[in-house]
């Protein structure tokens, strides 16, 4: 007999915003976000059953996630026709040491988390606040938790380490990376679709607001551009990427400027947007007449093809480059800028394929397979909630 339906809510949760799936095994029957959390709450829901979209102001200003999970709980519950929801999977940004697989959420594992706080400062409060929120909400789910850190916690010894002294990385001050539920899925459709390139050396490019690039080879990371956290590497939206820790000493020592506001300058007035002048989205530089614009976005392509040939040495090679993410996805430009000139690693794109929306967008005589997969990490966690269930009743 076939096993029972299973009702799985994935929620991403960060600090303004909620996005949300609602998945019938595997059959998505709602998905949306609410926004502006804090300030004038909006819910965007759409039902995949139905396909009528709802946008409406949330009651209540100034609303908390609990708020946020209490006005969409009426509309899941349209969807579900009485079934208890089984399962809530949860993005969680840091999994520190100790997790390397996706966990269900007791007391102990929450009171472990609440500890990492200070790693990502600015995501693991508000994804903690997700689980809480939804442990009240939905009271007999299973909560689980899948991290962004996880699939990098293989990384062999000297990609996991600063050259500080020891003691530092005992206690956890080490390179974690970061985008792995992104990174697993591209893994998972590499060895689905492409089982001969998933067994070779892989770079993949997860290139958004945040972005980074992870070496991998059989679906085990062996580098990421990230490291301790989420402002390492290439430049992000308005994340600084990589930078001279001497800028944070001249920061602290000449210009008198406290934690708080090197963190605020960092995770928020940087990358594209502090470049710039002008925004931190990629499609309104890529259409401004602005010099300075043009000058964020060569800085931006500057230190992908870096971290390219960089991540392509810690794999003695490369066979595959993957485009991902809003933008990996879905600026042709960039991804022709990125693969300009790079015949000399054996690297050559088709101008046509790369505008044309296929997945394979390397020219027939490119030495180096170059994809674009649209990447699904709802999906992964919701996979994660799935295996990590009671088996269903028969």
């Amino acid at each position: 007999m076939m096993a029972a339906a299973r009702l799985i809510l994935v929620l991403n949760s960060g600090s303004s915003s909620i996005k949300f799936r609602l998945y019938r095994n595997t059959t998505v029957l709602a998905e949306g976000q609410i926004s502006g959390l804090g300030a004038r709450p909006e819910i965007d829901y759409v039902s995949k059953q139905t396909g009528i979209r709802t946008k409406a102001q949330l009651p209540t200003d100034d609303a908390t996630h609990k708020d946020a999970l209490d006005s969409l709980l009426p509309l899941l519950l349209r969807e579900t026709d009485g079934q208890d929801v089984a399962a809530v999977g949860h993005r969680v940004v840091h999994g520190g040491i100790r997790f390397s697989q996706p966990a269900v959420i007791d007391r102990a594992v929450r009171a472990e988390l609440e500890r990492l706080i200070p790693l990502a400062p600015l995501h693991q409060p508000h994804n903690l606040a997700g689980v809480d929120a939804a442990t009240l909400a939905f009271p007999t789910a299973t909560q689980v938790a899948c991290f962004d850190t996880a699939f990098h916690r293989g990384h062999p010894w000297v990609q996991d380490t600063f050259a500080l002294p020891r003691s530092f990385y005992d206690e956890g001050v080490r390179r974690y990376g970061f985008h792995g539920l992104s990174y697993e899925y591209i893994c998972d459709h590499l060895a689905q679709h492409h089982p001969d390139l998933f067994a070779g050396r892989v770079v993949v490019a997860h290139l958004g607001n945040g972005a980074s690039m992870s070496a991998i080879k059989n679906g085990r990371s062996l580098g990421s551009t990230m490291g301790f956290t989420a402002l390492d590497g290439l430049a992000m939206g308005t994340r600084c990427g990589q930078l001279d820790p001497g800028v944070l000493l001249y920061l602290m020592s000449e210009k008198a400027m406290s934690a708080e506001e090197i963190s605020n300058l960092l995770y928020t007035e940087s990358g594209l947007k502090g470049l710039s002048g002008e925004s931190q989205d990629m499609r309104i530089l890529l259409t401004s007449s602005s010099p300075a614009a043009r000058e964020a976005i060569d800085y931006y392509v500057a230190r992908i093809r870096r971290e390219l040939g960089a991540l392509a040495a810690v794999l003695n090679g490369l066979d595959t480059l993957v485009f991902t993410g809003g933008i990996g996805e879905n600026a042709a430009q960039i991804r022709e800028e990125v693969c300009a000139d790079q015949d000399w690693l054996g690297l050559v794109i088709d101008a046509e394929r790369n505008r044309s929306g296929t997945e394979i967008i390397s020219a027939p005589a490119s030495r180096i397979k170059v994809l674009v997969i649209r990447t699904n990490k709802e999906e992964m966690i919701r996979r994660h909630a799935d295996k990590l269930l009671a088996p269903a009743s028969l």
